[in-house]
């Protein structure tokens, strides 16, 4: 935990004045925030319904709004807060509390989800810092999810039973209200696209396959803070945190451990569920295009060569790349892909060592990179119903 300190140092201190309450010596911290959020009690009262672990659990609330919030917003979020300490005060058990904060006036620049979710996750680590307890578990969830009843349990026990796990991934699906079919139809596709994409990256054998959404994850507090914490992006703040998180170690998957988060529209976030359906619904067909089978299988082509490149020189390697699809070769021209095998080679003493490395620098983010380059010139998109499935 030594690290800890000097992690929280490093962050701006007026987002840490507040303190969790050392009284309650809790094993997990689940981080909500919550932002014009009118029905924060349903989550809230489906947490307490959940099936308690042999250990205590804080329900931190963090309820924010910017500099630019409306008045509307600002009150909402008062009014939120008023409601939670109500229930809180009501609910509160021996296993189980529950506890909001209130932060207004957040910078333009960086208010919002990612924010919000940093401000909460680095208030757990100082509280477990505080309370001594380098085994702390930070659950990440959203202000508009119910969970399965196993959610509490199931992640608790992860972390007892799997050695060093840094990260756990759990199961979803998306609830749709007042029987809206549009909306309905593209929930569900956007949920084949997620599922889709990390078949794909698991057929390519990237190692680091799992899907990252924002209320569905957990992430020891250790790990958290040697990947450098929460960013404060403004959205997908949940996908670069968590390709962090998967190439730092273990992650599993709970499979049987459901969030549900609310199907909507949303314009607070550039990217993420809810401009995706509102892109859906805007499709003339109504249908979602994405990444086609043929795009993957030409990058496996390449990924299969890896340990080939191992100790060889780059007339070697260049070869290899040049028989590839020509998609593959131009990705690589277009974004030196020789020189970032160079470095694995300068810098690896063994395969496992290699190809570690060749992860780092061909990341989740470089596949989406070759993957938007290599549409629509060298494959079509397809509809999302049309594509190939990997079992």
């Amino acid at each position: 935990m030594k690290h800890w300190q000097p992690y929280l140092d490093r962050q701006k201190p007026e987002y840490l004045q507040v303190k969790y309450p050392t009284d309650f010596a809790t094993d997990m911290v689940l981080v909500i925030p919550c932002y014009d959020e009118k029905e924060l009690l349903t989550t809230l009262q489906n947490l307490r319904m959940c099936v308690t672990p042999r250990a205590k659990t804080l329900v931190a609330v963090i309820i924010n709004s910017s500099i630019q919030s409306s008045e509307e917003v600002v009150m909402q979020n008062r009014k939120t807060h008023d409601e939670v300490f109500e229930f809180a005060a009501e609910n509160n058990s021996d296993s189980l509390r529950f506890f909001p904060l209130i932060f207004e006036n957040l910078p333009r620049k960086h208010a919002g989800v990612g924010l919000a979710r940093k401000i909460g996750m680095d208030l757990a680590v100082e509280f477990f810092l505080n309370t001594q307890n380098p085994e702390g578990i930070i659950i990440s969830l959203d202000a508009d999810c119910t969970v399965s009843s196993n959610f509490l349990t199931d992640i608790f026990a992860a972390y007892r039973q799997t050695d060093k796990l840094c990260c756990t991934v759990q199961n979803f699906h998306h609830r749709v209200e007042n029987d809206d079919l549009q909306l309905e139809h593209a929930i569900r596709q956007y949920e084949q696209y997620i599922r889709y994409f990390s078949q794909m990256l698991r057929f390519i054998e990237f190692p680091y396959y799992y899907h990252t959404i924002g209320s569905a994850f957990s992430v020891a507090s250790d790990a958290y803070v040697r990947v450098g914490g929460m960013g404060r992006q403004q959205g997908g703040e949940d996908f670069y945190f968590l390709q962090k998180v998967f190439a730092l170690g273990k992650t599993k998957r709970l499979d049987d451990v459901f969030v549900y988060p609310m199907a909507r529209y949303s314009d607070r976030i550039p990217f993420g569920t809810g401009p995706a359906l509102q892109k859906i619904i805007d499709e003339p067909d109504g249908l979602m295009k994405t990444y086609s089978f043929e795009s993957f299988l030409a990058l496996k082509e390449f990924f299969d060569l890896r340990k080939s490149f191992f100790k060889q020189n780059i007339k070697f390697i260049k070869q290899k790349i040049s028989i590839l699809h020509p998609a593959i070769v131009k990705f690589s021209e277009a974004t030196d892909v020789l020189s970032e095998i160079e470095d694995c080679n300068r810098n690896s003493a063994t395969v496992t060592a290699f190809e570690k490395r060749f992860f780092h620098h061909f990341n989740a983010f470089k596949i989406i990179k070759y993957l938007n380059f290599a549409h629509p010139t060298y494959f079509s998109l397809e509809k999302i119903s049309s594509n190939f499935d990997v079992s």
